[in-house]
């Protein structure tokens, strides 16, 4: 049987979905493409907030490098085309209940940051923030980062109105 083992943006946002009472699954990208029988990108998780949808994430961690939280400046949001369609294929084989979100997961890089009044989370000796952007947010605002690499970002005023902390977001 093969580790199954998440990068550290995904193991501190599942030590926060536990902490938080969030039930979730923590998908595992082999099973994944078999439950679907498809080619789509896998996502990290299936969240079950109470008396709400389900939702699929996909985890994107990034490191925060500002001192601000003010203005939502700095924020790096960059996916590939590659899951922006396995987020929209999952979403179409999931169904009516389910939505699919980015979740941007920042490591602050900087000890002495102004958060703003935004919740944070200490996982080890780290802080990280959680924001979620819907995915169909995602695709209406996206602009093309690289074609070379196929990446897509939002500019800053769109990633400003889209983002949300994921308290907001599942409480």
């Amino acid at each position: 049987m093969e580790d199954f083992t998440p990068n550290h943006y995904e193991r501190a946002f599942e030590n926060w979905l536990i902490d938080n009472r969030i039930r979730y699954v923590l998908v595992d990208e082999q099973k994944c493409a078999a439950f679907g029988r498809s080619e789509f990108k896998s996502f990290d998780f299936l969240l079950y907030p109470k008396n709400q949808q389900v939702l699929i994430a996909e985890v994107k961690g990034r490191l925060f490098k500002g001192t601000s939280f003010e203005r939502l400046t700095g924020f790096e949001c960059w996916v590939t085309t590659e899951d922006i369609e396995g987020l929209t294929g999952w979403e179409e084989v999931f169904g009516p209940g389910h939505l699919a979100v980015f979740v941007f997961a920042y490591k602050m890089e900087n000890v002495d940051i102004d958060f703003d009044g935004r919740d944070v989370y200490n996982f080890g000796l780290d802080k990280y923030v959680f924001f979620a952007v819907k995915l169909d947010d995602y695709r209406k605002f996206m602009k093309r980062r690289s074609p070379k690499w196929r990446t897509v970002t939002l500019p800053a005023e769109k990633f400003r109105e889209s983002a949300v902390q994921m308290q907001n977001l599942l409480f």
